[in-house]
């Protein structure tokens, strides 16, 4: 090839084979100026808290042309921060708003029962986050998760009832059957929010795994009206809120059953080397083998009071961290209290994410009977008296209007001025923060007294009753004059109810 023939082919060969940076810098250039279109733009307007409202141009999924929307990102005043969104398109006029938490997920779930007893209860203010469940048990009718609102009891049924008319009149010629049942749910929902007789109460229940839903609270009320519970999701509902893959869901259930199969095996062999001596030397080498099993002590004392035993070690169990799935330890002691029970004290602590959880459960056979105390608190001294609440505990105080229904802050083994103030700061973040913002100045003055009153009884200030009826006999007040009786505390005994019974799932024990 000769020399005046290079540089054409130089040039045809770069024509052909442009940099890359080059292509990447020409389709830079032409997206630039539509991308200007899409940016976030401030529109000069400010909450209260002087958070801006931004503005972005979007598609409209109605007519496929381009509409505006508005964002919001605040907080709701003792609740959490939320993102507020608004759509508006000029062409076709269609407009939609919508509710996003911008807090992480909660450790838990939560679940909020309302029951609806009368047309007031259907303005309660509700906080429906985008993963949450709303069911209506009288209704029979269950709203799937979809678009986060802020809005009341009676707005998601007028939503409803919005839903179920949109195709109505198509369906008056071609489906007439499904045209009648359909106006028939109608005419069934706005008859339970007109509060007709013969319809009210009404169940509303908001179920939410990410634990970003509430609803709202008025103090003072009766203790059914109002519920909220946490639980530990399932595996299932991490994977629906993106926390782990299907994959890992199913090698943790995988790895669950084959424990709980491994467990029962190795309890299985051991029952039998203690029945027949002709395994007992099998037995042992399996338990040789499989120390895992065991329970093994940290070499930790604890130090000698006057309610523990001599087996005061504390024992580490390995476990699995409900909240990230990874390993951690669990550690459980034994504790004997005077003049009633074993008691197991456990306490779970994970590594990797810091989630933290104690439990106190009662040992021993359940009771035939179920146990009433009551405990007049007089003195200030009082206030430091031992007291355990179970799981299954439900407790009152007349003096305060405080009523605390079973499994409420779980099993807790403290004082009576440590249970009342951890009552406390879960009515005040829970529950008041939650809804001060919306409430009235009667309610909020309500709501002020009773922390007076609860911050003087913490104080011991004021005398007050205890009352704690538990159906397993399972909580306990201390007696300062054990072995004697405490002329300020009495202990009743009564018999469970069938309901009680089928709660604690004992109707179906079969001891034939």
């Amino acid at each position: 090839m000769s020399d005046d023939q290079t540089p054409t082919t130089t040039e045809k060969k770069e024509d052909f084979f442009p940099e890359i940076g080059d292509q990447a810098q020409d389709v830079d250039d032409e997206q630039e100026p539509s991308s200007t279109n899409n940016e976030v733009k401030q529109t000069g307007a400010f909450d209260a808290e002087g958070h801006p409202v931004q503005e972005i141009e979007s598609l409209c999924m109605n007519c496929h042309e381009n509409g505006t929307t508005r964002l919001l990102l605040t907080k709701i005043p003792y609740f959490r921060e939320i993102i507020l969104m608004s759509f508006e398109c000029p062409h076709c006029g269609l407009k939609n708003s919508e509710i996003q938490a911008a807090a992480q997920i909660a450790e838990k779930g939560a679940r909020y029962v309302l029951k609806i007893e009368n047309k007031q209860d259907f303005n309660r203010q509700v906080v429906k986050s985008e993963t949450a469940m709303v069911r209506f048990n009288e209704l029979e009718i269950e709203i799937p998760p979809k678009r986060g609102q802020l809005t009341n009891v009676e707005g998601i049924l007028e939503d409803m009832i919005e839903d179920l008319q949109a195709d109505q009149e198509s369906r008056k010629s071609v489906q007439p059957e499904i045209y009648t049942k359909i106006n028939e749910v109608i005419n069934k929902i706005h008859s339970y929010i007109n509060a007709e007789p013969n319809t009210l109460p009404l169940t509303f229940t908001i179920d939410d795994p990410a634990g970003n839903s509430w609803i709202e609270y008025s103090p003072g009320e009766p203790q059914h009206k109002w519920a909220m519970y946490e639980y530990t999701r399932t595996a299932e509902q991490n994977v629906f809120l993106g926390l782990i893959s299907a994959d890992d869901a199913f090698r943790l259930q995988q790895e669950e059953a084959e424990a709980k199969k491994s467990a029962t095996a190795h309890n299985v062999s051991s029952s039998l080397a203690q029945s027949s001596t002709k395994t007992t030397s099998t037995s042992n080498n399996d338990n040789d083998n499989d120390e895992s099993f065991n329970p093994k002590s940290t070499g930790f004392i604890s130090d000698q009071t006057e309610i523990e035993n001599l087996e005061n070690e504390v024992q580490v169990f390995h476990a699995t961290c409900s909240s990230c799935f990874k390993p951690c330890e669990t550690h459980m002691k034994t504790v004997n209290i005077p003049h009633f029970k074993d008691v197991i004290i456990m306490s779970t602590v994970c590594d990797y994410c810091g989630y933290k959880s104690n439990e106190v459960k009662t040992g021993g056979a359940i009771p035939d009977m179920g146990k009433k105390i009551s405990l007049k608190v007089t003195d200030p001294e009082d206030l430091a008296r031992d007291i355990l609440k179970s799981e299954t505990c439900g407790m009152s105080i007349p003096e305060l209007n405080l009523d605390l229904t079973p499994g409420t802050l779980g099993g807790r083994f403290t004082t009576i001025e440590g249970l009342l103030t951890q009552v406390k700061e879960e009515l005040y973040s829970r529950v008041f923060t939650r809804s001060s913002d919306s409430m009235d100045d009667e309610n909020k003055s309500r709501w002020t007294t009773f922390f007076a009153r609860l911050e003087d009884a913490i104080d011991g200030k004021i005398p007050f009753t205890i009352n704690m009826i538990d159906p397993l006999a399972s909580s306990y007040i201390q007696n300062v004059y054990a072995p004697d009786n405490d002329p300020n505390m009495s202990i009743e005994e009564f018999e469970r109810s069938y309901e009680q019974n089928e709660d604690l799932g004992l109707n179906d024990i079969k001891t034939d």
